[in-house]
């Protein structure tokens, strides 16, 4: 039995098949959106997957416009106001233009503040870092019992709100009844200091607020560096011992460069954070003694809360904010970089 085959013509020869069978079979058109079945082109993203991020994300940028933006900008129209205590009970300032900027930039108290700001929140931040690079680096060391101690107690200590541990620093620097005086007095080598007060000298109204603000700091910058540096691969220090390094120079070598991004942004933190301390300073020193702790953060509250001139304070508070910008944006562009390096 005999098959006969049906003669090709050169048309059908020439004709681009898009889909189904073969020659001889029914030529399907070109699918849409997924292309020729069972292929690899490409998939249109339907409109409810396009704005999932979007409806994600909704919740978190109306808390910022809220609690972020808009209170920025009303600090912004305020500082161009003439914003008394009139314009609390009327609810209506009028226009002032520069001249709050004007009187803040001219106030003999400006220049000194600022510098004062800048050199306090740079002993803070040097204090805490080193100290909690100290402290990271005795949690490597420790056993597993003692290491569990050690990281309840910072977290404890980091966990007391600000206010509560000012008033314990309070009693403890207080006069006639405070600890560290009768310690002091005490050890009957510094003679008799139990009434002695601390907020009254700077020097001394300095050594409480800075010592009460880096043991705040302490506990978050030395466990975020531990957790840094428990990440690091333990044959690099095996090959350096080999090697005969001693180890200060594994820690400069090895450790130092591998915590180099967390100090990075430990660093921009505290420096924000220690910019706008207030609470510390207020309950320990009000500023004093003759303004030898006013900041800006102590001088914006006293121009608004204490003169009544919200205007004022407000612009201080917007100078507040550029200056800080201006210390973070090149921190800030360096730890960028390092992201999309690493990516």
């Amino acid at each position: 039995m005999t098959s006969t085959a049906e003669p090709v013509t050169d048309a059908e020869q020439s004709a681009p098949v898009t889909g189904g069978r073969a020659r001889g079979g029914p030529v399907q058109g070109p699918s849409r959106g997924r292309g020729v079945e069972g292929g690899n082109g490409p998939r249109r993203r339907s409109p409810v997957g396009s704005r999932a991020p979007l409806v994600l994300l909704a919740p978190a940028a109306l808390l910022l416009l809220a609690l972020v933006v808009y209170p920025l900008v009303r600090l912004v129209v305020i500082s161009f106001q003439d914003y008394g205590l009139r314009a609390i009970f009327t609810g209506q300032a009028g226009f002032a233009g520069f001249a709050n900027y004007t009187g803040v930039l001219t106030d003999a108290s400006f220049w000194p503040v600022i510098l004062r700001t800048v050199l306090v929140t740079g002993a803070m931040v040097l204090g805490t870092i080193v100290i909690g690079m100290g402290v990271a680096q005795l949690l490597t060391r420790l056993g597993v019992v003692m290491r569990t101690v050690v990281s309840v107690v910072l977290v404890l200590a980091w966990a007391m709100p600000n206010v509560a541990s000012s008033l314990v620093w309070q009693w403890l620097f207080q006069p006639f009844y405070g600890v560290l005086n009768w310690v002091i007095t005490q050890l009957r080598v510094f003679g008799d200091h139990t009434q002695d007060n601390w907020a009254s000298h700077p020097g001394q109204a300095y050594t409480i607020v800075l010592t009460l603000v880096i043991w705040q700091a302490v506990p978050f910058v030395a466990l975020t560096l531990y957790a840094a540096q428990s990440q690091i691969a333990p044959e690099y220090y095996e090959a350096g011992a080999l090697d005969g390094a001693t180890t200060w120079t594994m820690y400069r070598a090895i450790t130092l460069p591998a915590l180099a991004p967390t100090l990075l942004l430990v660093s921009i933190l505290s420096v924000i954070w220690d910019f706008n301390v207030f609470n510390q300073i207020w309950l320990l020193t009000r500023g004093g003694p003759e303004e030898a702790t006013l900041t800006l953060g102590i001088w914006t509250f006293v121009q608004s809360f204490v003169s009544n001139a919200y205007g004022q304070g407000a612009a201080i508070a917007v100078i507040s904010t550029v200056i800080l910008g201006v210390l973070t944006s090149y921190y800030i562009r360096r730890l960028v970089r390092s992201g999309e390096e690493d990516l």
